[in-house]
């Protein structure tokens, strides 16, 4: 078997084998196929395409092509969330905490922010001492101790994502849904969890622009999480402005806390909330998704997700005060608003731009090894269908000079769009996929 036949068979619109799958994904991994071929093998991927069935070999292939996490020692159905990306996408850090104290076991690993869209990783390592790197055995002990593990990916997990991912974010070959499909649930499969609950992003600011795109990649993602035998329901959610109100890290924990204890913007209260609910119906506590929703929101009033929460930070080396005191979280000193310059609803707010701002800032990278400022962002104080009148505060930036908050603002002059009456916006869930 040879790459170069492969590469021309997928070329020009052939199917391939299981076989001739796991040759490459082998090939990928050991290093016998050179990154030439493996990128010419992408580029005709994503112009060809792959049939589900190949799609979901590939996905078979590159979750056992390194080491897999085994959750059978910890009793009880174990739930893992996934969400493909966003601005202010803070959910993970809401949702977990909700859904251990409800008794449905968590150990979630979970990746660093790339591009414009934020990172849960990051996001936690802006408390102070918090520990990300587990090992497999640490994270297991934990959950089995508190119910619940926030981690970073293994190094030895899902190898081949990594180097094609990699090949795939130098070529432009990243927006192929068989591709974003089987990285996706390569990792989760790999990382053990018995059900999956997918929140796909569209919008203007997510990685999927169009709903009807979303909903081909949830009907995918779903499909393969099924045939490995794991639950699966993918909700397919609104990405047209940023979630919530916090957009950068230490800014994102303090908003999470403040959902946690029952306040905090009413979008990421609502979604995490909803999400919550199908993660406690396909653990088997909530006898449907309506009933965990409900339940959720029972733990966020009672304070019990919030009490997971700091017993999480404390299991892993963080400063667990800052659940009562947010000021001990990094904090940027210069915080510069950007003022209306004209009254009117708001009707748009271009949430791509102000990820990107954050990336600018500091807050997020442009590589993977980037380094990352936890302390800068933005709080967005009017989002679609809020009135605002000449003057008032649309925006603050937090940023480590007052100059590189003013070049922000300058870029960001043209974020907002006004109508003369208020605009209707598109609910949160657009649509499910079970």
């Amino acid at each position: 078997m040879r790459a170069i036949d492969l590469i021309a068979r997928k070329r020009d619109g052939g199917e391939l084998s299981d076989e001739q799958i796991r040759f490459l994904v082998g090939g990928c991994v050991s290093g016998e196929i050179p990154d030439y071929q493996l990128s010419a093998f992408l580029m005709a991927v994503y112009w060809r395409g792959m049939t589900k069935a190949e799609t979901v070999a590939l996905t078979f292939a590159m979750a056992e092509s390194g080491g897999q996490v085994d959750l059978t020692s910890i009793p009880g159905v174990k739930v893992d969330k996934h969400s493909t990306g966003g601005v202010g996408d803070k959910t993970t850090l809401v949702v977990a905490p909700l859904v251990a104290a409800a008794g449905v076991p968590i150990a979630k690993m979970s990746g660093r922010g790339l591009g414009h869209t934020g990172g849960t990783i990051d996001k936690l390592e802006s408390i102070p001492g918090f520990r990300t790197e587990l090992s497999i055995e640490e994270m297991l002990r934990q959950v089995s101790d508190i119910g619940i593990a926030l981690v970073s990916q293994s190094e030895d997990l899902v190898p081949a994502d990594r180097n094609l991912y990699a090949l795939r974010d130098a070529t432009a070959t990243v927006e192929s849904l068989p591709l974003i499909a089987s990285s996706v649930m390569s990792k989760k499969l790999a990382a053990g969890a018995d059900a999956i609950v997918l929140d796909v992003k569209c919008g203007h600011a997510a990685f999927i622009r169009t709903q009807q795109e979303a909903d081909a990649l949830a009907k995918l993602m779903v499909t393969i999480g099924r045939r490995a035998g794991r639950r699966t329901v993918a909700l397919i959610t609104s990405m047209d402005q940023p979630l919530g109100c916090a957009i950068g890290n230490a800014l994102e924990v303090q908003e999470a806390i403040e959902a946690l204890a029952g306040g905090g913007p009413d979008d990421l209260r609502d979604l995490s909330s909803i999400l919550a609910g199908w993660m406690l119906a396909l653990g088997g506590r909530a006898s449907d998704a309506e009933s965990g929703r409900i339940e959720a929101m029972r733990l966020l009033a009672s304070g019990a997700g919030l009490a997971k929460l700091r017993e999480l930070i404390a299991a892993q080396g963080g400063d667990a005060q800052i659940v009562d005191h947010p000021e001990r979280l990094p904090a940027a000193p210069a915080r510069l608003p950007l003022l209306a310059e004209q009254a009117g609803f708001v009707s748009a707010l271009d949430a791509r731009a102000l990820g990107e701002a954050v990336m600018r800032l500091g807050g997020g990278r442009a590589t993977q090894k980037s380094a990352v400022d936890h302390a800068v962002g933005i709080i967005v104080h009017a989002k679609v269908g809020d009135q605002v009148e000449i003057g008032q505060p649309l925006l603050t930036v937090h940023a480590r000079e007052a100059g590189v908050a003013q070049q922000a603002l300058t870029a960001l002059n043209q974020a907002y769009t006004f109508a003369a009456s208020k605009q209707p916006s598109r609910p949160s869930v657009l649509a499910v996929v079970s």
